[in-house]
């Protein structure tokens, strides 16, 4: 039994030492290689801080091989790693390193500048490489990771995640979807960014391969789908935007599309359009649907699709993985069981974090004890996050909590109204936000060309009166955060400071 992710790596290794298991634009790993740099980066650590244990490591990260060598060179030093992106803004950074307090700073990137106190990837491969190691023990509550993210309060959080987690991730996923040995995840999630641990340790448990695709290729979808076919990518698990950007430029109209074997997404909402694109042109797929919050490890319900879905209805999230128990709640705490009736998302199980770093009031608030376990201790992460058993009694996400706003004396969802949004043609994303200053709700949408007019005519199909948007502000690109979705807080902030109106206002 494995009580480590550094187990998944020291078994790939053994079985397979000459498969290549990581590569980027520049360079090949075998799964030898893969180990011995590993050990050298943990040997590095120990030297720079012997003794040390379940302390935080940054990990200065680029799109290449050795951001994720560093990160498992800091499980098996028995800490864990913190990945930083350098091109956060400052205070962002600041506060990383305040809260987990790191015992060293790696410099993976490709191109380097000073950091203080950073020491690069060669310079402690190259000390330690061949240097005799033991490998600290670790057990499955250790930490693994921790990866900072905004969520919808625009408050920096330190997500903690242990080795377990990871490992029950992993097996979830192969029960679920039996990858083969040798499976090539296609990475395109940034290392910050937990989409991105699927592509990693997926692949370490099947002896596969991780295709780190630069960053410049999703502006050249042509180039990303020949890439794709020539490094015989056949298993992306992408956020929604990614594969929105193939369809809203019609590449496999003019380039044949790779030979995919899984098509996996999360992040946001699947626009009907880009899913029947896909659908269209590579049918062959399986094409899946993953929900989670980072506070529970990557996903904890899925959705397989296997027919053309409604595209006036949401595409559900589905069922949960093995080993996670996920539940609505009402307001009162009370389950909710009925069928179309609307609640908070909750999860239980070893898929959970720890916690956040340096963080115990916030920590509390999130994960709180179960109501109905008595006697005994028993966690739960309340998501924020809203749903609802459709007719089949498959799970559907309704928006976040945060996003129920009282408008003209009524408890409306803007989920809903995103819904509706998102499903008229020519749209490529959206959303809707309340300017509680003018009472009046926002509709904010990408498109090549105005589409008010299709727009008011699809609200005034599927909604009452109170709930359509009385603004509408048209962007050729709107607004996207680092992890590709729509950057609700900078709109947010546009809305509270009455500026939203000057980003290509469509007044038809």
């Amino acid at each position: 039994m494995l009580y480590d992710v550094t187990g998944l790596l020291d078994r790939a290794a053994g079985a397979h030492p000459d498969r290549i298991a990581l590569a980027d634009d520049k360079k090949e790993l075998s799964y030898r290689e893969y180990r011995e740099k590993a050990m050298a980066i943990a040997a590095g650590i120990e030297a720079r801080a012997p003794g040390e244990r379940r302390k935080a490591v940054a990990v200065l990260i680029d799109r290449n091989v050795e951001s994720i060598i560093c990160f498992l060179g800091a499980a098996y030093s028995g800490n864990y790693y913190v990945p930083v992106d350098m091109s956060l803004p400052e205070e962002r950074i600041s506060l990383i390193y305040e809260r987990t307090s790191p015992l060293l700073i790696i410099d993976a990137r490709n191109k380097k500048n000073d950091v203080p106190g950073a020491v690069s990837f060669e310079t402690i491969v190259s000390e330690n490489r061949g240097k005799a190691y033991e490998p600290s023990v670790n057990i499955d509550t250790d930490p693994l990771y921790a990866i900072f993210t905004s969520g919808s309060t625009g408050i920096p959080k330190g997500v903690l995640i242990s080795h377990r987690s990871v490992l029950d991730m992993v097996q979830a996923f192969e029960e679920a979807f039996h990858f083969e040995e040798g499976t090539v995840f296609a990475n395109q999630a940034p290392f910050d960014f937990d989409v991105s641990v699927k592509d990693i340790y997926n692949s370490l448990y099947v002896g596969g391969r991780v295709e780190v695709l630069p960053k410049k290729l999703f502006k050249m979808p042509k180039l990303l789908t020949e890439h794709l076919r020539e490094r015989k990518a056949d298993t992306i698990i992408w956020a929604v935007s990614a594969l929105r950007i193939v369809a809203d430029f019609k590449t496999f109209d003019v380039n044949e599309p790779p030979q995919l074997k899984n098509v996996m997404f999360s992040g946001e909402t699947m626009p009907g359009r880009v899913l029947a694109y896909w659908r269209e042109h590579i049918p062959e797929a399986r094409y899946v649907n993953l929900y989670g919050p980072t506070e529970i490890t990557c996903n904890c319900t899925y959705h397989e699709i296997k027919e053309a879905p409604d595209p006036a209805q949401a595409i559900p999230i589905g069922k949960p993985f093995v080993n996670s128990r996920v539940f609505l709640r009402d307001e009162e705490g009370r389950r909710v069981s009925e069928k179309n009736v609307i609640g908070e998302i909750c999860i239980a199980g070893s898929c959970l974090a720890l916690g956040y770093i340096n963080d115990s009031s916030m920590t509390e608030r999130a994960f709180i004890q179960d109501p109905l376990a008595g006697g005994y201790r028993s966690e739960v992460y309340v998501s924020g996050d809203l749903g609802y058993y459709n007719d089949r009694g498959e799970l559907v996400f309704a928006g976040r909590r945060d996003s129920q706003i009282k408008h003209m004396g009524h408890r409306i969802e803007l989920g809903e109204l995103e819904l509706v949004l998102n499903s008229v043609g020519g749209i490529d994303t959206g959303c809707c936000l309340y300017d509680a200053s003018k009472e009046a709700i926002v509709c904010f949408y990408q498109s090549a060309e105005p589409r008010r007019k299709e727009i008011l005519e699809a609200f005034a199909k599927k909604l009452p009166k109170y709930m359509r948007p009385t603004e509408y502000v048209r962007y050729r690109a709107i607004p996207m955060n680092k992890n590709a979705k729509i950057d609700r807080a900078l709109l947010k902030q546009m809305i509270k400071e009455g500026n939203y109106g000057s980003a290509d206002k469509d007044n038809e």
